[in-house]
């Protein structure tokens, strides 16, 4: 029923004291998506912008000490997004709900990120590589051996996680590297690995794997344009830096 002294009758359904009763952070969310809106991700800090992800997970509650606690947690949003279920799950108020909407956003910005690399040649348009790479892996708490696999246009073929390992090692073996890129007719090789302890500085082992699958491929007609490795701290190239 419409109230002609002001709405409130219409707001709270007639029930006296409804108004009063209504949670504080309803208030809050919707000044929040509100800034959002007219002022964009930039507006917004790690954990407000983590809060608009929960709220869909969390409907009735203020989730803005989980967004802070996730974030004190893991370091910034980034690395919420990519924190194993298992990690997650040990923190106080995320289940299976929560969980899932942060895994729906990390997967969301690969599959944004991957789109952009797989438009153009991949050589032309280098910075989509690296951003892809490191929304892809910079985060993860074990060390992945990635593959893209380039036509003799340097057109994306195939993008796959070759081998996957512990904290610090990830074993790497040429031949089957090489024998997947005839597979695919692949004609140039993009080998791409991250370092969980975020610091992306080659090692010897990362320079005498690359140079081996190099000899290998070499003489089939196969390049390798470079060795990317990627960590929280940035992200390293070992043809930029001269070792290839």
């Amino acid at each position: 029923m419409v109230d002609p002294h002001g709405g409130e009758e219409e707001a709270t359904g007639g029930l006296p004291g409804l108004a009063e009763a209504t949670p504080h952070y309803h208030g809050h969310r919707e000044r929040l998506r509100e800034r959002f809106r007219k002022a964009g991700e930039d507006a917004l800090s790690d954990y407000e912008l983590l809060e608009l992800v929960l709220f869909r997970a969390i409907p009735q509650r203020d989730v803005k000490p989980l967004a802070k606690e996730l974030v004190a947690k893991f370091g910034s949003f980034a690395e919420v997004m990519a924190a194993p279920r298992g990690r997650l799950k040990e923190i106080k108020g995320v289940g299976d709900a929560v969980i899932d909407e942060l895994k729906i956003v990390h997967a969301s910005a690969k599959r944004i990120a991957r789109g952009d690399v797989g438009k153009r040649p991949v050589l032309s348009s280098w910075s989509s590589v690296i951003d892809y790479c490191r929304t892809a892996m910079a985060y993860e708490d074990k060390e992945q051996f990635r593959l893209l696999f380039l036509d003799k246009r340097n057109q994306l073929i195939a993008d796959e996680v070759q081998q996957k390992g512990t904290v610090d090692h990830t074993p790497v073996y040429p031949r089957e590297v090489v024998k997947r890129a005839l597979e695919l007719s692949a004609t140039a090789l993009i080998l791409v690995h991250n370092h969980p302890s975020g610091d992306p500085t080659p090692s010897r082992a990362d320079i005498q794997m690359t140079q081996a699958v190099i000899e290998v491929a070499k003489p089939l007609g196969i390049a390798v344009h470079d060795h990317i490795i990627v960590g929280k701290d940035g992200h390293a190239s070992l043809k930029g830096l001269k070792l290839i």
